[in-house]
């Protein structure tokens, strides 16, 4: 024992694991594809891990000798009935249809396949029917249904018992989420080393209580922890947290005497080891690199006698050390985020923990814990909207992080923390954010938004999205999509793009400016120009929002100043029609021709003919999604362009775009955002590229 002991004080040790653990991920992540056993498959039997409501009905985890997602349909009358008669740990016979996983189709834009085959999720299901097999007997899912269940009985504090408790963020509002995350603070609502200090604290004080011996003591702990991960559905921040105690306990047992930064190493392999990919979450990049630091800063931290200070500093630390993570994966700082965290850390850990966990036992404690929740839900809402020190950076490149970590340890060698560190920080700081002012590529992208049109220009420095998409339903009326929020804002801010010099809106369709009000409430917008017309109700919503924020807005314009070019509105004349009235776009760019037509149909292309000489187009947005209202074979056939650009849906309900349309562009090289995702062309001097983003 005592050769055992002098081995694992050695340093070395842990960094070689680590390295070891990080050539395994490395090997795995480049040379290892995993893959379903369950294809074409109409029926499963497998046994429900985890229950989430939805508006929708439900999202079920199942299992059988493999993960899934199953999504349940139900009519909220009936929605009762299911939460009532099946739960978890029941085994289900279950009839299915695949919902086809596709990557993201917009780069730097979450990308839910990738996200599940981490987690070694490979198939996602529409749930037809149920039929239970067998009802759960196991002990530790009854436990883990009694405990569920238990907390949508706090009716008014449910969400926050869930997240605190049990790591499901799923009932939290959107927005207030949303708010959490703008003012840096969201990582206080997922469960880590803090919580489960809290929770273990407790047990301890307890068990002590009873006079129980302290490797028992420990023992229970350790139970405790391990039946935790399995309640908070083994969340990677949990799991990182829990297994770095189990070590620290283990530790105690046996005298040990290894470093806790050691130890924190070991769990962090250890997790690698047993799923490599888990290296991609970013609740375990978070945790574990914060973690090491504070670990590594404690002596730094501690020799205030303030609380205020040494609250300040953890602050400071946790900040500087998880900022690449923060800008590679939201591409958005907050400065104001280390004051909150002042407010927010104690007022979290002191007031909302423990009401929570008193709630949760005494359920009469509820209406007390919703007030103090609803006062920091107001508040976070309030500061999410000073933006005045938060800061779009670019997607920083992989180069760019290691320097900066390189940085960070030459600077915390040795543990001697001086002034430097803040300086030499802030520099560092400035030059990540400096990349994002470098000059845009001038490039043209046609954003797949589905049914309906987007499409960013970045030329001679200036800004100018054509369209924004809006909420869509597919066939089924299932499925809406957040557009905006999930794709068009995240896209600009990787980039390092901070505001739009000109909106234009083709016309006033839902699904090419169904999203604007949200668009010019989230992001800075200088200006926005209408198409010719009466308004209608979604213009005049949207000019409402215009006054209010004093945006300049404009209606009949035929030329707009971009750069040292000019984009061209063809205008022909008023026509009894939204379609016909779209601004349709004509642009030039380097002795290259650019035609987008919005929903012009027929009726207008014969007018433009009449009216413009043009032909020869290089790139042309087909009119209307390839409807056959538009792109007749006299207007192809003049134009004659050499490239079609179809902005389309996915088994969209209006059977878009249409045969014969496609046939009068058949001497066109077409693409379509249903099949190649979103086109991008980058435009250089004398030549172009196109790239692909297919699903």
């Amino acid at each position: 024992m005592l050769k055992l002991r002098i081995l694992l004080l050695r340093n070395i040790i842990y960094y070689f694991v680590l390295l070891i653990a990080i050539l395994y991920f490395l090997f795995v992540n480049f040379f290892v594809t995993y893959e379903s056993k369950y294809n074409n498959v109409n029926k499963l039997e497998v046994i429900i891990t985890n229950i989430v409501k939805k508006d929708y009905g439900f999202r079920l985890e199942l299992k059988n000798d493999e993960k899934f997602i199953g999504y349940y349909y139900l009519d909220k009358d009936k929605q009762q009935d299911f939460y009532n008669n099946y739960s978890i740990g029941d085994k289900i016979k279950i009839s299915v249809e695949e919902i086809t996983l596709t990557n993201n189709t917009l780069k730097n834009t979450f990308n839910y396949k990738k996200y599940l085959y981490n987690k070694k999720i490979y198939k996602i299901f529409e749930i037809k029917s149920i039929e239970k097999l067998k009802t759960n007997r196991n002990i530790f899912y009854l436990i883990k249904n009694f405990l569920y269940k238990r907390s949508y009985k706090l009716e008014k504090s449910y969400p926050y018992i869930n997240t605190l408790l049990f790591g499901n963020k799923s009932d939290l509002n959107n927005d207030i989420l949303s708010s959490y995350s703008t003012n840096g603070i969201s990582h206080l609502f997922a469960i880590s080393g803090s919580h489960i200090s809290i929770f273990v604290f407790i047990i301890e004080k307890l068990l002590k209580l009873f006079k129980i011996g302290e490797n028992k003591r420990y023992l229970f702990l350790i139970i405790f922890l391990i039946f935790f991960m399995f309640l908070t559905n083994f969340s990677m921040s949990v799991v990182r947290c829990s297994i770095f105690t189990i070590l620290l306990l283990i530790n105690k047992i046996f005298y040990f005497y290894i470093k806790p930064q050691n130890l924190l190493i070991l769990a962090f392999s250890i997790i690698i080891f047993s799923n490599p990919l888990t290296l991609f979450d970013i609740g375990l990049l978070y945790s574990s690199i914060i973690s090491f630091s504070l670990i590594i800063m404690s002596d730094y931290i501690n020799k205030e006698k303030s609380y205020l200070k040494k609250l300040l500093k953890v602050s400071f630390i946790s900040f500087i050390v998880s900022l690449p993570i923060t800008i590679y994966n939201f591409y958005q700082i907050n400065f104001l985020s280390i004051i909150y965290n002042l407010f927010f850390v104690p007022y979290v850990s002191f007031i909302i923990l423990p009401l929570v966990i008193i709630s949760y036992i005494f359920s009469f404690f509820d209406s007390l814990l919703y007030v103090f929740v609803l006062i920091m839900e107001k508040l976070s809402l309030f500061l999410s909207r000073i933006n005045i020190f938060s800061i779009i950076m670019c997607k920083p490149n992989m180069s760019i992080i290691v320097v900066y970590y390189m940085s960070i340890i030459l600077l915390l060698k040795g543990l001697k923390i001086n002034k430097k560190i803040y300086s030499i920080s802030l520099i560092i700081l400035l030059i990540i954010n400096y990349i994002g002012h470098f000059k845009l590529e001038d490039k043209i992208t046609f954003v797949d938004i589905g049914q309906g049109d987007s499409i960013l220009l970045t030329v001679n420095d200036t800004i100018n999205l054509i369209d924004t998409g809006g909420v869509v339903m597919t066939s089924d009326n299932k499925y809406t999509s957040k557009i905006v929020k999930n794709k068009t804002i995240p896209y600009l801010k990787s980039l390092g793009i901070r505001k739009i010099d000109n909106l234009i809106l083709t016309h006033g369709d839902s699904d090419h400016m169904g999203e604007a009000i949200y668009l010019v409430e989230n992001f800075k917008v200088d200006r926005v120009i209408f198409n010719i017309g009466n308004y209608n109700y979604l213009e005049k919503a949207l000019i409402k929002v215009l006054d209010k924020k004093n945006i300049e807005y404009y209606q009949d314009i035929e030329e707009l100043n971009i750069g040292d070019s000019k984009l061209k509105i063809l205008y022909t004349g008023l026509y009894d029609n939204e379609n016909d009235n779209s601004n349709v776009i004509y642009f030039e760019f380097n002795n290259l021709q650019f035609l987008f037509m919005g929903d012009a149909g027929v009726e207008k292309e014969k007018d433009i003919l009449k009216k413009y000489n043009i032909s020869d187009i290089d790139f042309l947005k087909v009119g209307h999604h390839g409807s056959n209202t538009s792109s007749s074979k006299e207007f192809i056939d003049t134009i004659n362009p050499k490239y079609s650009v179809i902005s389309v849906g996915i088994d969209n309900k209006y059977k878009h775009p249409n045969k014969e349309v496609l046939d009068n562009l058949s001497d066109s090289k077409i693409y379509r955002t249903d099949i190649d995702g979103s086109i991008e062309i980058k435009l250089n001097k004398n030549q172009y590229k196109i790239r692909t983003f297919s699903p």
